[in-house]
């Protein structure tokens, strides 16, 4: 009884000095819409989902968003928002700087209802595109 109560306290001191590393999480997408915004400032319907093969990786260690299409985007994370779980839907939210220096906001969103299927959302002032991803894990 002794040595296991030792053994015990090994495992919880062994799992106490443990380092976890943030592993990139990639996805990849199955196809992509968007939508820009009209004259009188409200949006436009969604375009027609289209074929998309690419791969979204987030690296929050590196605090960076990519999305390797045929020009790579990058999306540097300025600031990450506060996570929304409810029973409906799960959204992660980002706000970034592009490559080109534009603002944005992405947002990782699962829809739980729906065999919680995934989406990306890339939100600009004028343009909004969404990509139906797969995690990649």
């Amino acid at each position: 009884m002794k040595n296991l109560k030792f053994l015990f306290l090994l495992v919880i001191m062994g799992l106490g000095f443990q380092t976890s590393y943030a592993q990139p999480i990639r996805f990849k997408t199955s196809s992509v819409s968007f939508t820009d915004k009209k004259n009188d400032g409200t949006w436009n319907e969604w375009s027609d989902f289209v074929k998309a093969n690419v791969m979204i990786t987030l690296d929050a260690k590196k605090d960076l968003i990519t999305i390797n299409s045929a020009e790579v985007q990058s999306f540097k994370i300025k600031a990450y928002g506060e996570i929304e779980d409810n029973a409906e839907v799960n959204i992660v939210p980002f706000e970034c700087v592009d490559n080109k220096f534009s603002k944005c906001k992405i947002f990782i969103i699962t829809k739980k209802k729906e065999n919680n299927r995934m989406q990306i959302y890339i939100n600009y002032n004028e343009v909004k595109f969404v990509y139906n991803v797969y995690n990649d894990n």
